[in-house]
């Protein structure tokens, strides 16, 4: 079976507040035309369709007239991501599965394949440990439990189905060890890893995995198709693109095409009045711009006037030559990298002058858990 391999829309989203819509929609329309003119078996979309669980009416209508396209070249196969309401992307999953997109969120779901050509492609939605984990018989409420619980329910019934080789895949939304993550994915777990073995898919021909916003391989079988467009600057060297897979039983190959660049990413750094008046740096002008300047006192009304030659400068970071460095370098910099967990923690810290207790602790921990399964099962 030949799949058409993408993930992490998040239709809804900005990029420090600039609408991301329109770059978007460019790289769904690249969507339809690889699904159009490669012979696409089905088009997997592996989860966060939507940036939160009550998106806007434009990220709706978006991903409605997406899924109608490419629904009329190919069966859809759609999953739930940690960032989707199951009952709101659910909604109407039975009259859509008659127009050929599969739309799955439920647990019960897991081992019920779709049929693809000669294979059979399982569809595994976002599984959050303390709403599935008793569902699925998970021995534990972690995401390597409740993600293995599903893959022996999915193996039990290819089992069933007798031992005449297929094409087996499997799309799930995870974060597969040894991947690497960017800044701009929400962390799956609070107080420990949200991390699966890829040895957890065993098995299996082909897993489209999504959540991880970097296109790149985890395990010998499985791959995250990244997000459609960056969010984040960091992201500017891992180029975005879809995966155009060819599923066998003896091996599987995969091919990338690259998603259009809707508006570059630029870090630029020196001090104000070098970026305002380098000439080197005019093929910028019309990028996304995170600015680092190296005054050694901090201009006024910095962004306004970077802005003046760089209308889409976003972030401006300050770093002194020649100033005395803290202790622990710029507050920017110390919180970078930090989850959730970890943000809430340095805010109480820097606020207080105290770090959390390990009695304070736990009901930051109980109080993200219960955020997030409402979001879920919103």
């Amino acid at each position: 079976m030949r799949l058409l391999h993408t993930a992490d829309w998040h239709l809804g989203r900005t990029f420090h507040g600039d609408p991301l819509l329109d770059a978007q929609a460019r790289a769904i329309d690249t969507l339809v035309d690889v699904a159009r003119d490669a012979s696409i078996d089905a088009v997997v979309v592996a989860g966060d369709v939507y940036d939160r669980a009550l998106p806007p009416v434009d990220a709706v209508r978006l991903a409605d007239e997406a899924l109608a396209r490419l629904s009329e070249l190919c069966p859809v196969v759609v999953i739930s991501g940690n960032h989707d309401s199951v009952d709101r992307l659910g909604f109407a999953a039975r009259i859509l599965e008659r127009g050929g997109v599969h739309v799955r969120t439920r647990v019960d779901d897991v081992a019920t394949p779709i049929p693809v050509a000669d294979g059979l492609l399982y569809a595994l939605p976002y599984l959050e440990p303390d709403l599935t984990a008793t569902v699925l018989g998970a021995p534990a409420r972690t995401h390597e439990a409740v993600l293995r619980a599903a893959m022996d329910r999915v193996r039990a019934d290819l089992a069933a189905r007798g031992p005449a080789p297929r094409p087996t895949a499997v799309t799930a939304h995870a974060f597969v060890s040894g991947a690497d993550a960017s800044p701009s994915e929400r962390d799956l777990a609070v107080g420990g890893s949200a991390c699966v073995p890829a040895g957890t898919f065993a098995g299996i021909d082909y897993v489209a995995l999504g959540h991880l916003h970097a296109p790149q391989t985890a395990g010998p079988a499985g791959r995250y198709a990244g997000s459609l467009v960056p969010f984040s600057f960091p992201e500017a060297t891992r180029p975005k693109s879809c995966a155009v897979v060819e599923v066998l039983p003896l091996g599987t190959t995969c091919d990338l095409v690259p998603l259009p660049v809707w508006r570059p990413l630029a870090s630029l750094r020196g001090t104000l009045e070098e970026l305002l008046r380098d000439a080197a740096l005019a093929v910028h002008e019309p990028a996304w711009v995170h600015a680092t300047l190296t005054d050694a006192v901090t201009p006024r009304d910095a962004m306004a006037r970077l802005r003046a030659r760089f209308p889409h400068a976003v972030a401006l970071a300050f770093e002194p030559v020649g100033a005395a460095p803290r202790p622990e370098g710029s507050y920017a910099a110390r919180l970078e990298g930090l989850d959730d967990r970890e943000l809430v923690a340095r805010f109480v810290t820097d606020v207080r002058g105290v770090a959390p207790t390990a009695e304070e602790a736990r009901v930051l921990d109980e109080a993200f858990v219960a955020h997030r399964t409402e979001q879920v099962a919103a």
